[in-house]
């Protein structure tokens, strides 16, 4: 079969690429500025790529065109298609579907599908649990929004589908764990992703309000979920944070399958002891112990999720621990990207407030009260440029010692939300005067955090030649 792939370069229709090429489809793509790290891995597995959206494309004739959910029917002010191929494909009537239809009926089938949703971690906790089955040798496939350190890629197909549909039910089909997106699925299909991928065993790990260009209020997300709920067998596992208000409405409106907790003392998964060093306890019992380096109660709550779904599949609460200790994140969370003069500069994806405040948090268990954190972020999702959340920044960023915030592209003031901080807060239209504005603060034993879900301008390699000047 031959594909075409519409925005083939955003993490997930990238690593549907990397799945259809490994299972033997000959695929080709485009997107709006061919752009690394994703470019770089497609044209590795020998994917044509094509820049823009030309309709001239049409000529290709692929056996489908896979439509990312980056492509839309919008027009530019001059009256004419921002994506002309997409025109070109719906006037001539070629065969079309959305990236998530495309995995599931081409991919999916056949295999007991592991789903992790929710508004964080779900990157973190997709490659957690993706890395304890490795570690226990059941070669899961898995489809991840970022590059999990641990494999070095961010798909891979696994062992071989099975051919019945009843492999499923009767426990012997291949593993794939999925990062499960509640954005929409393509200009089309405005249902979130996950309802897509029909989940044997799902993770929900928390909920709270995102996506404001896609959904009005909290509710219109936790119906999306319920959605997902809706779709797990009766045979299935759901996998619910007690933590989360959210989740028990979401629950409350409907579940056929068993439901197992974790987070807090009384869940069927806790945690006693520190996030960097702690005990898993199965219903107030300590039955595991995990040491690694990743920090914050965040990622010790992702890691008893990745847990409680492991289980699911027949891993031990035990072996998984054992696994997590040698787990080694993913690209952008909290990746330290080099320390010049003693000043450390880190990358991360936090872009949401309730994310901002988790990281900052997680560093500051780390490198304790006395030690600087300069927090330089980029408001670059669609709901932080809608000014949604900009009333919670002050909270978000509290726990660091000085905030410089990047406002290209804002339609709201920075510097009006990040009043309450006063002095510590400093804001730039541009990169250059970022970097200028943190060198002037940064001092060694600082750490430097840069978070951001989009390039950042390179800021990190821009701070780090700086810090290396004379």
């Amino acid at each position: 079969m031959h594909i075409h792939i519409l925005g083939i370069c955003g993490t997930f229709m990238g690593g549907v690429a990397a799945l259809a090429r490994e299972a033997g489809h000959r695929v080709t793509g485009c997107d709006a500025g061919v752009y690394p790290p994703m470019s770089d891995q497609l044209r590795a597995l020998g994917i044509d790529l094509i820049e823009g959206y030309a309709a001239d494309q049409l000529a290709l004739k692929p056996d489908v065109f896979v439509i990312g959910n980056v492509v839309s029917r919008a027009r530019l002010p001059d009256g004419t298609p921002k994506f002309p191929l997409m025109e070109a494909i719906l006037d001539a009537g070629a065969p079309y579907i959305s990236g998530p239809q495309w995995l599931s009926e081409n991919v999916l089938q056949g295999r007991h599908v592991l789903a992790v949703a929710g508004t964080h971690g779900k990157t973190t906790t997709t490659s957690m649990l993706a890395w304890i089955l490795e570690h226990a040798g059941r070669k899961p496939g898995f489809l991840v929004g970022g590059v999990p350190l641990n494999f070095g890629v961010s798909a891979r197909l696994g062992s071989p589908a099975a051919s019945a549909y009843g492999a499923a039910r009767q426990g012997e089909a291949p593993l794939f764990v999925i990062e499960a997106d509640e954005y929409d699925t393509a200009f089309f299909d405005k249902r979130s992703k996950f309802v897509h991928y029909r989940p044997r065993t799902a993770v929900l790990n928390n909920l709270e309000f995102d996506h404001a260009d896609i959904f009005d209020d909290l509710a219109a997300i936790e119906r999306q979920f319920h959605h997902l709920v809706r779709t797990v067998p009766a045979s299935g596992r759901v996998v619910v944070n007690a933590l989360e208000e959210s989740l028990t409405r979401v629950l409350h409106a409907g579940c056929w399958s068993e439901v197992t907790t974790f987070g807090d003392a009384i869940s069927d998964f806790g945690a006693s002891g520190e996030p960097g060093d702690f005990d898993v306890l199965r219903r107030g019992q300590a039955v595991a112990h995990v040491k690694w380096d990743l920090s914050g109660v965040h990622n010790q709550l992702n890691a008893l999720a990745a847990m409680a779904a492991a289980e699911h599949v027949g891993v031990s609460p035990a072996q998984a621990a054992e696994a997590l200790s040698l787990f080694q994140n993913v690209k952008r969370r909290m990746e330290l990207r080099g320390t010049v003069r003693n000043i450390a500069v880190y990358d991360d994806f936090a872009h949401h407030p309730t994310a901002l405040r988790t990281t900052l948090d997680g560093l500051r268990r780390v490198v304790g009260k006395d030690a600087r954190i300069l927090a330089a972020f980029e408001p670059r999702s669609n709901t932080m440029k809608l000014g949604t959340m900009k009333s919670q920044l002050p909270w978000a960023l509290e726990s660091a010692d000085q905030v410089f915030c990047h406002t290209a592209g804002l339609d709201w003031n920075a510097s009006e939300a990040l009043a309450p901080m006063g002095a510590r807060a400093h804001v730039a239209g541009d990169i250059d005067t970022l970097v200028t504005q943190l060198m002037a603060e940064a001092r060694p034993g600082d750490h430097i955090v840069c978070m951001s879900n989009g390039s950042f301008g390179g800021i990190h390699a821009k701070l780090l030649t700086a810090l290396a000047q004379p």
